[in-house]
């Protein structure tokens, strides 16, 4: 029976159900689709013959809304969604989103601040005994002790917060079935410490055996170097094959133990999983609300990978995915891609097929499908591993095949290309052919910086290895006769950028002719090398201080000089220079950001346009370094004199 898991109990009637095995509450609308998490962990559940119902959003001040499928036999199941829900709700200035893309007609305000715990909380109190197991990308990534921005304190592990009795972190495929059989075979909740992937609570360590103790809580909460130490020790835990047990003491006799990750999926597991029944859509009860608005970007969306090697700092993938590349296999993403063909409302348009990395199709090298990734080292940072592998045959070999699918006019590829990864690489034949197939007149990078001191600090690439990408990129385009360009994702900031820096990278993009539409600015979330250094100071693979900017001004400053030709910023790009000591940047030289303010003579470029003019309304509008492009036409010429007949005449 192909169709929606139970939501109600007339759709368990239906089925002929009369109680569910697991009852799984999630803060995100019910969309059964690949791409959300929920989905594949119930169609991965029901694969081994569970019993599972969905509750969506529920009313989290209504104990009613929990129990509209009853008790379950076994359990339930709890998670906040896709995206934490904190970094759902809030902008980095913690200020309200207007929109939730996860959520029927992106409505606003269903779900709670810090789903998980109210869930729970909420099923605690009608359900007493009934096991609860949390999981998904809010838990994973708050299994242990962590810094939460929000509050701006150390918060404990959700474990302890949510009053759930399992933690099920990482992607879940392995650890989700274990938990389910021991349940079914009847072993208690409180005795399933065995499981790889997951975390609990411990009220002794007798039978904690071979695991390594963190700092305490307390500890950790009050001394920051601690709280580094600590974090980077889990961090060197987060592989399967070598990663040890974590204990973490809380009290007198209270312990969170972390055993070990679970094992990466193999590629025919890998396959199974996606080959299950979904739906491939959002429930059709939300129809009439508007729909989720996150499904157009992924309903034709191939996901081809999971983990990343990359290792950038301000990731959580590390803790999450993981590092080792777990790819499908080409059988596997045709075959749904074929069917992704057939739905009426695919116009051809295959839009993404990749992971976290779109150009990672194997493990950095032999030695991780046995040994694991190296604790203390990055594949590609600073400079490349001498074991590193970098091929794109396989890559290209299944896009190739994608392409030639009946119905299907073009493949796109939007989740990331790692620039460094593809320049290592020194046959250019994929680099040909993302140019000729697979961009459509902008790509998008993530150099994130071109300071070399920042970039350290991010876990990237040095700008030399960005800057020689973007000239073999341009010259592939001329080869191929097409004008295509280079989008860069970039953040501002994140720990280890100074005005100083801040300043050098606006220079970068007046050379490169480019403002940025979007500025990312680095958003401390749970779990990450880069917000442990925002909230300590230090950077836990060193232990050395590090400058973070901090207070909102300070951030908007360096907000504003990645986007200093937008009069808006005005203000804040002068103040910036003037405290970076680069007033030589405000002026009338073609190397200068603004031009100054104030009571001054007109002043006439060679282009017939006027320069600063005699009111700060006039320098604002020309703070971008360049007159306006009207303004190079007689029409315009003319209308700037007339303009300036007007203010003369005024004043």
């Amino acid at each position: 029976m192909k169709d929606f898991l139970p939501i109600c109990r007339e759709d368990m009637e239906r089925r002929g159900w009369e109680q569910c095995d697991f009852v799984y509450i999630i803060g995100d609308a019910y969309v059964d689709h690949t791409s959300f998490g929920p989905a594949i962990i119930s169609r991965v559940l029901e694969c081994h013959g569970y019993k599972v119902g969905i509750i969506s959003q529920p009313d989290w001040k209504d104990e009613q809304s929990v129990q509209i499928l009853g008790e379950p036999r076994l359990g339930f199941l709890v998670s906040a969604g896709n995206m934490d829900t904190m970094v759902n709700h809030y902008t980095v200035a913690k200020k309200r989103r207007s929109q939730d893309a996860y959520t029927p007609g992106g409505v606003i305000g269903k779900r709670p601040d810090r789903a998980t715990i109210v869930y729970c909380n909420l099923l605690r109190r009608v359900y007493k005994k009934k096991p609860i197991i949390i999981g998904g990308i809010e838990a994973s990534l708050r299994r242990l002790a962590h810094y939460d921005y929000w509050a701006d304190t150390v918060k404990r592990s959700i474990l302890l917060d949510s009053g759930a009795d399992l933690l099920s972190y990482g992607m879940g495929e392995h650890s989700i079935v274990e938990i389910a059989d021991a349940l079914d075979s009847g072993i208690a909740v409180k005795d399933i410490t065995f499981i790889a992937g997951t975390v609990y609570r411990a009220t002794s360590l007798d039978s904690v055996y071979d695991a390594t103790m963190l700092p305490s809580y307390s500890e950790i909460k009050e001394d920051k170097r601690t709280f580094a130490r600590s974090f980077y020790i889990q961090y060197c835990n987060t592989d399967p094959f070598s990663g040890k047990r974590l204990v973490e003491q809380y009290g007198a006799n209270e312990y969170v133990v972390q055993n070990p990750p679970a094992a990466p999926l193999s590629q025919a597991e890998m396959d199974r999983v996606y080959s299950l029944p979904y739906m491939r859509n959002y429930h059709p009860s939300y129809e009439k609300l508007g729909g989720i608005p996150i499904i157009n970007e992924l309903k034709f969306s191939l996901v081809s990978n999971r983990g990343c090697f990359g290792g950038c700092s301000f990731c959580a993938l590390t803790f999450h995915q993981g590092r080792i590349i777990q790819t499908r296999s080409h059988e596997s993403i045709l075959e749904e891609a074929r069917m992704m063909t057939w739905d009426p409302d695919f116009k051809g348009y295959i839009n993404d097929v990749g992971g976290p990395t779109a150009n990672f199709r194997a493990p950095a090298c032999e030695k991780q499908l046995s040994k694991g990734v190296c604790p203390n080292k990055q594949c590609l940072f600073p400079t490349p591993c001498k074991n590193l592998k970098v091929s794109h045959e396989d890559y290209l070999s299944l896009l190739r095949k994608l392409r030639e699918l009946p119905k299907v006019k073009k493949v796109f590829i939007r989740s990331g290309i790692r620039f460094d990864y593809l320049i290592y690489d020194k046959d250019r034949t994929f680099l040909r052919e993302l140019c000729e197939h697979h961009v459509s007149g902008q790509l998008k990078v993530a150099p994130e910086h071109i300071c070399d001191a920042v970039l350290s600090k991010m876990g990237k690439p040095s700008r030399e290895v960005y800057d020689t990408f973007l000239q073999e990129y341009k010259k592939m385009n001329a080869r191929l006769g097409k004008e295509q360009y280079v989008v860069p994702y970039l953040m501002s900031s994140h720990p280890g950028s100074t005005m100083k820096e801040a300043v050098e990278l606006a220079e970068y993009l007046r050379d490169l002719g480019y403002m940025p539409e979007q500025v990312q600015d680095f958003y401390p979330t749970p779990s990450t090398i880069s917000t442990c250094m925002y909230y300590t100071g230090l950077d836990p693979r060193t232990m050395e201080p590090v400058y973070v900017p901090k207070s909102p001004h300070e951030k908007a400053m360096q907000r504003a000089l990645i986007q200093y030709r937008n009069p808006k910023n005005y203000e804040l790009v002068e103040e910036a220079l003037r405290l970076a000591h680069r007033e030589d940047l405000i002026g009338f030289d073609k190397k200068c950001l603004i031009r100054p303010r104030g009571p001054r003579k007109q002043v006439w470029d060679g282009a017939g346009g006027q320069g600063s003019g005699a009111s700060g309304k006039a320098g604002s509008r020309f703070s971008g370094g360049q007159p306006e492009r009207q303004r190079t036409t007689p029409q315009g010429r003319k209308k700037t004199i007339r303009n300036v007949h007007k203010k003369r005449t005024r004043n």
